[in-house]
């Protein structure tokens, strides 16, 4: 469902459990970040009023996210602040074509892989902290249905430009690169590290 090659390494849960606090900040700038890519993808495709409708619901259920994790840091006396990003998205989107209509693709996918990925994440984290911090791993749980969901809705607006072969095509080789970039890793604790 979730069209990943690879699935989280221990070596990400061991920076959950020592920099939980960051894991935390870092996810509340990367629903802010999910929540800008989806506003950038309606502007870019303004005249799509299928692309205009998803992206608007996706902008609203991101920020929505941001505010409850900022909540959840104020909760824990985590002051909200900026930091600085892992290379996981960086990385990511420096694969996305920029010929028309290969770019439009990329742009969808990439953003497909990166909710995917972070859907992963979040089943691993609600598992991991299910004894010592119950309502966290609730939360986190809570959260997976709705990043699945955008995963979806990015792969089939990808076939807005292209046919679904060709989409299922590319997803596939981007995947690939995906879990590349992510068995890299980062020692910055990040959602994405």
């Amino acid at each position: 469902m979730l069209h990943l090659h690879s699935e989280s390494t221990k070596r990400w849960l061991h920076q959950v459990d020592n920099h939980l606090d960051e894991l935390l900040l870092d996810h509340a700038h990367c629903e802010r970040k999910a929540a800008s890519t989806a506003m950038n993808l309606m502007n870019a495709y303004t005249e799509n009023l299928d692309i205009c409708e998803e992206m608007a619901r996706i902008v609203e259920e991101e920020l929505e996210h941001f505010f409850m994790v900022v909540e959840i840091l104020k909760k824990r006396g985590i002051p909200f602040r900026r930091i600085a990003p892992g290379p996981y998205g960086r990385n990511l989107t420096g694969l996305i074509r920029q010929n028309h209509p290969d770019r439009a693709v990329d742009r969808m996918l990439v953003a497909s892989l990166i909710e995917a990925r972070s859907c992963e994440r979040f089943r691993l984290l609600a598992e991991h902290v299910k004894e010592r911090e119950p309502e966290l791993s609730e939360f986190y749980a809570g959260l997976f249905e709705s990043e699945a969901r955008h995963h979806t809705t990015y792969v089939r607006l990808a076939e807005h430009f292209v046919d679904r072969e060709t989409v299922r095509q590319r997803l596939a080789e981007l995947s690939k690169l995906e879990s590349e970039i992510i068995a890299e890793g980062s020692d910055m604790p990040r959602m994405h590290s």
